[in-house]
């Protein structure tokens, strides 16, 4: 893949300084020098090729209300891919991945409440079979912001 220095460019400016505003890519469009159009065709040429996964906003689920916890549960290997596809369903989780441990599948999970994500709980487990799932809410938030310099 290759990306030239517009590319790099243009994703300096959406990853740390997008502009909000009706027409945004037109703004992007004037930082880098190029035309609207050929922005949006960047863009959808990095998104197919892989190298934009997502290009959306980031918001603060406690200030919109929502709660959030990680969990770890132990899946047998061969129910791996059964597993994932149940808990993936559930609109609430934002992250789901796989770690070299005896807790080997991990996902975190947003609801509206405390209630709401133990009842949600129960369903995976019930859903799953896996009955043993460790519930670990956070207990102190940090925020890291990462931005790559391209």
């Amino acid at each position: 893949m290759n990306l030239d220095r517009i590319d790099r460019k243009i994703l300096q400016v959406i990853q740390s300084d997008f502009p909000l505003m009706e027409r945004p890519y037109l703004q992007v469009a004037e930082s880098v020098g190029i035309s609207e159009g050929e922005v949006l065709e960047r863009i959808g040429r990095m998104q197919e090729e892989g190298l934009i996964r997502r290009l959306g906003g980031l918001f603060n689920s406690r200030k919109l209300g929502y709660t959030g916890t990680l969990c770890a549960l132990r899946v047998p290997h061969e129910d791996i891919e059964r597993v994932a596809g149940i808990i993936n369903e559930y609109h609430g989780v934002t992250h789901n991945y796989l770690r070299n441990h005896e807790y080997n599948m991990w996902f975190t999970m947003l609801a509206e409440s405390e209630n709401k994500l133990d009842e949600l709980l129960t369903e995976i487990r019930q859903k799953t079979g896996i009955t043993q799932i460790l519930n670990l809410p956070a207990v102190n938030l940090f925020k890291v912001r990462v931005n790559f310099n391209l």
